[in-house]
């Protein structure tokens, strides 16, 4: 057992500014030096820069990514003012969740050194350390306040501190070693007989918002509430003495028992075991972190949410009853019914939750919870629910990211935390979702029902900035105003005219249109933008050439829109087009070389135009052409008044942004044409649209 208690998520809505700040501090100090801490089970250098699994980044991405989202989110905050190194801040910003617009490539990445990371996150801890020593405090800390983004990246490291246990788990075994600090359960006995226990019908109940006595991620707020009919659940996780019954029936052998997706899975990867299981000439052992033991027939079994399916199926047949994963809902009737309360502050909780007691599971019938046991701790548990938004969920602006990209009914929620899970992940209201396939450490229980759980939809189109730019790009034209992403992109053929045409890049891409009718004359495409909420559009397009969603007409009624790549002419275009998330202001080098660079409606929207338009000539090729388009709206809330191009005066005279476009610009590139303005409209409502003008200068990289 630890002899030090981890560190708590902080309370939030106290009085006492001094011990708030104090207590925010000593969380991230703990956060900060435990994620590093776990990083002393790699061996070599061979242990951070080889893969534990192909569909993720080596380790060494993980060590330098946690600092760098410090440094990126704070940025974006406006807590942090200056970069600490741009290079490693792009390097290590994107590629966690196996996304398809994920980059993934190991040739596109020279990684540094583990001992420049190690330097990297002393000088991050350094920033830290004096924001949160010195910026100014008021509370309580709500979702509006400016530390609720302090609080979101050391949350976030907590996170990854246990998804890189569970890559550190997949390792090599010859790539880690013991370590004082992560050391499992040492005891073990007979797997208990399970047995069904009867859960009453009652009510579960949802609703946060203001200011929480925690954090929470942006997908625990808003309101649900739900009846809950009876049904039985299991008492323990299944074991993996229970789930062995599963094995020794040759359940991985028989297809029946697989859906269609879990099917695909098992089949691609040849899955006979739980992957945590070894055959063994004696049996079986187990993988724990770092090493192999005995087979601890009485822990919980550790699988993924198709293997899980799977073994339900198969217990039906035994049984003859309905057997399934519980949903959300029906974890939270469970939670609820236990007594179970958040985890004290000073004490260990009654659940192998928070590294209290072990680096590994630990027997299923350790910790009863009421008549359950391990309701929460212990492995997360598998539900059948698909992550969706509650009524009146948000995007929480600095981090918009987190969540929407889930809601594609890929994602399923697991609940109750496990060992290795901390702060925020502890709590009732933590809503963490993986895809189906994915490891974490997690298991499940099984419940029988005569009434099947209610799967609510998990679609995002609804979310009122998706929409409205999927009807920009795709949707009808209004008031007779060309799309203005078809106009832009018709710009920028035509200003290749007679020049290579092979690679373009659309920088600022939003949600695609002028990525796939730019890919109509080049060769390739790279659409770029900050938001992958926007991105996710033009992302399914590429993947199944059309979306949907829905547009407010008035109040609370609402119109739905079907839009396909075919209706537009644009199908043959997806084989050319691929998506990324970036921050202009700061991409990693390797996207250069582009015969043309749309940037529409973009530069006014930067934190840096300045910086941006002084690099952007590294990535054009000679003779290539820059097209920029701009309303030139310049707000404060974008970009701050000294990074302005223009719109103000300058030695008592009107300076324009095309003047200063013109004298940032004019070293490297020579102006074509004469500007040209470019209307377009969004529709807000059915009677309200906004009506702007672009104006559209054109340049020629000549040095």
């Amino acid at each position: 057992m630890p002899t030090t208690l981890v560190t708590r998520t902080p309370r939030l809505n106290g009085a006492d500014i001094a011990a708030t700040r104090q207590e925010i501090l000593a969380y991230f100090l703990d956060t900060f030096n435990q994620y590093e801490q776990l990083f002393a089970t790699l061996n070599s250098t061979q242990s951070y820069v080889k893969k534990s699994i192909p569909i993720r980044h080596p380790l060494i991405f993980y060590f330098g990514h946690t600092a760098t989202f410090f440094v990126n989110k704070l940025l974006l905050a406006g807590l942090l003012t200056t970069r600490v190194n741009a290079k490693f801040e792009a390097m290590f910003a994107v590629g966690v969740d196996e996304m398809s617009w994920d980059d993934l490539h190991d040739e596109h990445y020279d990684w540094p050194s583990v001992a420049a990371i190690t330097e990297y996150r002393n000088q991050v801890r350094a920033h830290m350390v004096e924001l949160i020593t010195t910026a100014p405090l008021s509370l309580p800390i709500d979702w509006s306040h400016p530390w609720w983004a302090i609080l979101m990246c050391i949350e976030h490291e907590r996170i990854h501190l246990e998804t890189s246990s569970v890559l550190i788990r997949q390792h090599d075994l010859t790539l880690v070693q013991a370590h004082p600090s992560w050391q499992s359960c040492a005891h073990s006995g007979v797997a208990p007989t399970n047995k069904l226990l009867e859960v009453a019908a009652g009510e579960v109940s949802i609703d946060k918002s203001g200011a929480p006595a925690h954090y929470g991620w942006d997908n625990e707020f808003g309101s649900h509430h739900a009846h809950i009919p009876a049904f039985a659940a299991s008492q323990f996780l299944v074991s993996n003495g229970e789930f062995l019954g599963f094995v020794n029936d040759v359940g991985y052998g028989n297809d029946a028992y697989w859906a269609e997706e879990g099917l695909a899975w098992k089949n691609y990867a040849q899955a006979s075991l739980p992957t945590f299981w070894r055959r063994v000439a004696e049996g079986y052992k187990l993988r724990v972190m770092t090493a192999e033991i005995a087979m601890p027939w009485d822990w919980p079994v550790e699988v993924n949410y198709h293997e899980a399916q799977a073994f339900c199926a198969w217990k039906a047949q035994q049984t003859g009853q309905v057997v399934r994963l519980p949903s959300e809902d029906e974890w939270l009737r469970l939670y609820d019914l236990a007594g179970l309360d958040e985890l004290p502050h000073e004490a260990r909780g009654r659940a192998n939750l928070h590294l209290d007691y072990y680096a590994s599971p630990c027997p299923v019938n350790e910790f009863a919870q009421g008549d359950f046991y391990d309701v929460a701790g212990n492995v997360w548990q598998w539900t059948q629910t698909p992550i969706y938004p509650y009524s009146g969920f948000q995007v929480y602006p600095h981090y918009d990211d987190f969540t929407v990209p889930t809601f594609d009914g890929r994602h399923n929620l697991i609940k109750g935390g496990s060992w290795a899970s901390c702060g925020n992940q502890t709590l009732r209201s933590a809503r963490y979702a993986f895809r189906r396939h994915f490891f974490q450490h997690a298991g499940f229980r099984y419940v029988v029902g005569d009434t099947p759980a209610q799967i609510p939809a998990s679609n995002y189109e609804n979310e009122k900035l998706v929409a409205e730019y999927a009807e920009f790009h795709y949707g009808d034209n209004h008031f007779g105003v060309a799309n203005f992403a078809a106009a832009v992109a018709q710009l920028g053929i035509a200003a290749v005219a007679g020049k290579p045409h092979l690679r373009a890049l659309d920088l600022g891409c939003a949600s695609g249109r002028s990525t796939f009718e730019l890919a109509r004359h080049f060769e390739h495409v790279t659409g770029i933008d900050f938001s992958t909420r926007l991105i996710a559009t033009g992302v399914q397009m590429v993947e199944q050439g059309e979306v949907r969603y829905s547009l407010v007409d008035e109040g609370e009624l609402r119109s739905f829109y079907q839009r396909d790549l075919r209706s537009l002419g644009l199908a043959d275009t997806r084989a050319k087009v691929e998506f990324a998330q970036g921050d202009a202001c700061n991409l990693p080098m390797r996207f250069t070389g582009y015969d043309l660079l749309l940037a529409a409606n973009l530069i006014d929207r930067l934190y840096d135009p300045k910086k941006f338009l002084s690099e952007v000539h590294e990535r054009i090729n000679l003779g290539g052409v820059l097209l920029l388009t701009s309303p030139y709206t310049w707000l404060e809330e974008h970009t701050k008044r000294e990074n302005w191009l223009g719109g103000y005066k300058k030695n008592a005279e009107n300076f324009s942004t095309l003047d200063g476009l013109k004298e940032l610009l004019g070293v490297h590139f020579k102006l074509l044409q004469a500007p040209q303005d470019v209307p377009f409209v969004i529709r807000e409502t059915k009677r309200k649209f906004q009506h702007s003008v672009a104006q559209a200068t054109v340049w020629q990289r000549i040095f």
